[in-house]
């Protein structure tokens, strides 16, 4: 099972990289209002997706972490579009949920695999 929540990894941190990265350098230009920290937060994190892929295929530690990390980091992002910012198009809140939904299943993929030993984030 960890290994398909590896590929799902890759494949929405790539799409995330491309998607950005044409937005980014005005090969895509949305319809709407464009927040440029989130598009740059999508592509960092779409990076970081692929990195985390690798550690979950390699079964390495890490990855454990990883994915509390990513999920934790859209959560609060998604939560920070929906009650604080005015400007944030549906489609961004949309996609963000999309992302969370993805995470949250990379994360029961990969439960029995990494949670042998409970988390410990201080270390």
């Amino acid at each position: 099972m960890h290994k398909i929540a590896a590929i799902i990894a890759l494949l929405i941190g790539i799409m995330s990289v491309i998607s950005g990265s044409l937005v980014l350098l005005n090969y895509k230009i949305p319809d709407y209002t464009v927040l440029n920290w989130l598009v740059i937060y999508n592509v960092i994190f779409g990076a970081i997706s692929i990195l985390v892929a690798y550690f979950i295929w390699k079964n390495n530690a890490i990855a454990k972490k990883a994915i509390v990390f990513i999920l934790a980091s859209h959560t609060f992002i998604a939560i920070y579009l929906n009650f604080f910012s005015e400007t944030v198009a549906s489609a961004s809140i949309k996609a963000m949920g999309f992302r969370i939904g993805i995470w949250i299943l990379i994360y029961l993929l990969t439960y029995k695999k990494f949670n042998k030993q409970p988390l410990n984030i201080t270390k």
